[in-house]
């Protein structure tokens, strides 16, 4: 087995390769709007400190979000490209579980990421990381409201810190991901974008003259 797992779903772009044992090689970059940009270079990279060649890969995953849509239409257009191309298996995960995946605590805890529009992506975690609610985008006030005794992990949990009860900022990581397909454990999603609503920008439609 060799798989390339990736997520495109925040601003962190995540890359790894993994060989059914442990994880061989990695890669990461930051861009808001440099998805596009940075996932080619970062895929190079990951397959260049595994010593493989695409042709070598058995497996795809990627992080489905939820997330914006530039940044996530990304990485699942890749894979699925990667997919057909190559005869891959594919593997597509929640955003959100690979986050809860490095968590460590015990009882329920949160998920949130940005979603923007002062917004969060959330989900609720309970024993073994199994995801019991979500994911849905909320106000992190209404999020509060309806979990206050609960910590929240992610880098929308920090950036409502003090709305939310923020306990870690972390990012998905790609070697997470490759973790939880190898493991059994991923929760397996069909490869579409998981946006929870309408896109920021959209086609303006043309008004006729009378």
């Amino acid at each position: 087995m060799l798989l390339l797992a990736f997520d495109t779903a925040t601003p962190v772009i995540t890359v790894a390769v993994h060989d059914g044992q442990r994880v061989v090689g990695e890669a990461s970059g930051e861009g808001a709007m440099a998805h596009g940009e940075l996932l080619a270079p970062a895929i190079r990279e990951a397959m260049a400190q595994a010593g493989a060649a695409m042709a070598d890969l058995t497996d795809v995953a990627v992080g489905v979000g939820p997330g914006p849509f530039t940044g996530l239409r990304v990485g699942v257009v890749t894979a699925l490209t990667l997919g057909s191309t190559l005869g891959l298996v594919t593997h597509g995960v929640c955003s959100l579980d690979i986050v809860a995946a490095d968590v460590q605590v015990e009882g329920e805890f949160l998920v949130a990421t940005d979603a923007r529009r002062k917004e969060v992506y959330w989900a609720r975690y309970g024993g073994g990381h199994v995801r019991l609610d979500g994911p849905h985008v909320l106000k992190p006030a209404d999020l509060a409201a309806q979990h206050p005794d609960l910590p929240a992990y992610g880098q929308g949990a920090q950036l409502y810190d003090g709305v939310l009860r923020a306990a870690g900022a972390a990012s998905p990581r790609a070697a997470a991901l490759a973790e939880l397909v190898v493991s059994g454990r991923a929760a397996r999603l069909p490869l579409e974008p998981l946006y929870l609503r309408r896109p920021d920008a959209v086609p303006q439609v043309a008004v006729k003259r009378a």
